[in-house]
């Protein structure tokens, strides 16, 4: 008995069974992979890639090799192949000529690394669309990249490359190229061929100029150059006439670039060497809203630049400028001028203390006061409420200005002056208004601009949604805790500023107004966003969650690639930590990217 005991004890089919490999990936996340096509092994410490990685597409499970059975969703034969690849964060310092064995890949991120090489096998992945390679520490692009006829973004930032192959502009799908943090000190003039480009980021470079084939990226619509050695901008670069977004700061500029830029909004120069503004460079800003020239040499502001009607910021911080003219004041957008660092004369300092709608008035009154008087034409009528009513601001610059005053409704002899104009600009801010205006609807076939801050609104009314033409409502300062749902319809609004409320999560309305480009929500109490809602506003470039009440932060908010300023400090948050915020909006969005979970 005790014979047969002991045999009892004894597996019989020891011999035929196979013994699992040691791995440093749990087997259960190569499982997995199968069926997803996806495997993130990001922060794994890895100094070099598995074998059973590479042969993920090949050598057969080991469900398959046991004689072992499994229900339908383990059916290996059904196997997906790999498409995602994540090794970022690691410590890879070379990646095998087996990365050909997997053809399929259409995404590959080895960012954070200590890559010095890679291999010729890569040119093989004919499949890839994203390719992310920042943070190691290459010297070269092997040519068989550029044969990547598929890619669409090559992320190389953070390197040490001097150069570029010839060749990159056989990638005739790349939309996005970021070249950031280099040695380069010229770009070949193949890149004019890379036509379907769209953001291209050539920041803290040596370059000295850039190619004149640029001019042919007519789909660019962000160019950074920044932090580079560029002492001009070549004129043959206008025919980027899809320009949304120009950085040229901490350059060697001695003039703004004169384009013919019919998109472009933003344009940052600071910190060059620029002593004149010239009439010609400045008629060609049509559409700029935002002009940066802080940190250079200007000496005066001509009157020329009443020309950049679209204007709403000018910064013109520490420069030589001891005048402004008067006609600066009738920029009918202009809402921030910094001006600090200057030696202006004839400008009282507690003026330019009070900030930019005190400076333009002292400005307005200086065009318009004596000349009036002159004629014998009264330049204003005194209400009951001792208000004033601008009548050049409502005939000349279409603006209906009532601020400041504390008073708890905007009286009608106010909206009675503006009758029959086409009111553009509308301020009621630093008031006591508990609703909107329900007069302001008598301009809705012209009001783009609102401001209503600093007042005590504790509810939106849906009426605001009948002015159809707004692109920007200031509403920070109040006590709102939600917006109507109609807002959605407002579909050429481009900027909403909500700070200060009580708003406890992300309005819903915004979510469907594919025209935003800023929302500004800091100093509330929002718990939370849908990101797959932000992704849809593919228009965001500015996102202000500051201040708010974020228990965790989405990775998916890293997928939302239009986002230049991207605000999170002052929630709860633990992660991303302190130091990666540090970097900037675009190393945060890529740290949230490589956590998304596969």
């Amino acid at each position: 008995m005790s014979r047969y005991k002991k045999a009892g004890n004894v597996d019989r089919l020891a011999a035929f069974r196979t013994t699992k490999p040691e791995t440093a990936i749990p087997y259960g996340l190569l499982k997995a992979a199968r069926k997803s096509g996806q495997l993130n092994l990001s922060g794994r410490d890895l100094s070099e890639v598995p074998q059973n990685v590479y042969r993920l597409n090949i050598d057969e499970p080991l469900e398959a090799q046991e004689n072992v059975s499994f229900g339908g969703s383990d059916r290996w034969w059904e196997q997906t192949d790999l498409t995602k690849l994540l090794l970022s964060s690691n410590k890879l310092t070379q990646l095998s000529e087996d990365i050909k064995l997997l053809p399929t890949l259409t995404t590959l991120d080895l960012h954070d690394n200590q890559l010095s090489s890679l291999p010729s096998a890569l040119g093989e992945l004919q499949e890839l669309q994203q390719l992310r390679l920042s943070h190691n520490k290459l010297s070269s692009l092997p040519k068989e990249v550029c044969a990547l006829r598929n890619l669409r973004s090559l992320t190389l930032q953070q390197n040490l490359l001097e150069n570029v192959p010839e060749e990159i502009g056989q990638l005739g799908t790349l939309t996005e190229l970021d070249l950031s943090n280099n040695l380069l000190e010229h770009l070949p003039s193949s890149i004019g061929c890379l036509k379907t480009l769209q953001k291209v980021t050539l920041c803290h470079n040596k370059l000295t100029c850039l190619p004149d084939s640029m001019g042919q990226l007519t789909n660019v619509r962000l160019l950074d150059c920044s932090n580079n050695q560029l002492t001009d901008f070549p004129v043959s670069l206008s025919g980027m006439l899809h320009l949304e977004q120009l950085y040229l700061r901490h350059n060697k500029l001695s003039r703004l670039p004169q384009l013919p830029a019919p998109a472009l909004k933003e344009l940052f120069a600071g910190n060059n060497q620029i002593e004149l503004l010239e009439m010609e460079q400045l008629a060609s800003l049509t559409a700029v809203t935002l002009l940066e020239l802080r940190d250079n040499r200007i000496r005066n502001i001509p009157e020329e630049i009443t020309l950049l009607l679209t204007l709403t910021r000018l910064d013109l911080t520490n420069n030589d400028i001891s005048t402004l003219p008067a006609s600066l004041s009738l920029l009918p957008n202009l809402k921030v001028l910094l001006l600090e660092g200057n030696p202006l004369r004839g400008i009282k300092r507690e003026i330019l203390a009070k900030g930019t709608s005190d400076l333009l008035k002292y400005l307005r009154r200086r065009i318009k006061e004596e000349p009036e008087r002159a004629a014998g034409r009264p330049t204003a009528m005194t209400l009951p409420s001792e208000a004033v009513v601008n009548v050049h601001d409502i005939k000349s610059l279409k603006t209906l200005e009532y601020s400041n005053k504390q008073a708890e409704s905007i009286p009608d002899a106010l909206f009675d002056a503006a009758a029959y104009q086409a009111i553009i600009t509308v301020n009621f801010s630093r008031n006591q208004l508990t609703s909107i205006p329900f007069r302001l609807l008598e301009f809705r076939s012209s009001l783009s601009d609102m401001n209503l801050g600093f007042n005590r609104l504790s509810r939106c009314s849906p009426d605001i949604c009948t002015l159809q033409q707004l692109t920007h409502i200031d509403l920070r300062n109040n006590q709102l805790t939600e917006l109507p749902s109609e807002m959605k319809n407002l579909s050429k609004l481009r900027s909403i500023i909500l700070n200060y409320n009580r708003f406890s999560s992300f309005p819903e309305a915004l979510y469907h107004i594919l025209t935003l480009e800023t929302v500004m929500l800091g100093n509330n109490q929002v718990s939370g966003v849908n990101p797959s809602h932000l992704m849809k506003l593919i228009n965001l470039s500015t996102l202000d969650l500051s201040n708010n009440d974020l228990l965790n932060i989405p990775p998916e908010l890293g997928l939302c690639t239009s986002l230049r300023c991207l605000s999170l400090e002052g929630n709860r948050f633990r992660t991303p930590r302190a130091a990666i915020m540090a970097k900037g909006t675009d190393v945060v969005l890529e740290y949230l990217r490589s956590r998304i979970p596969t």
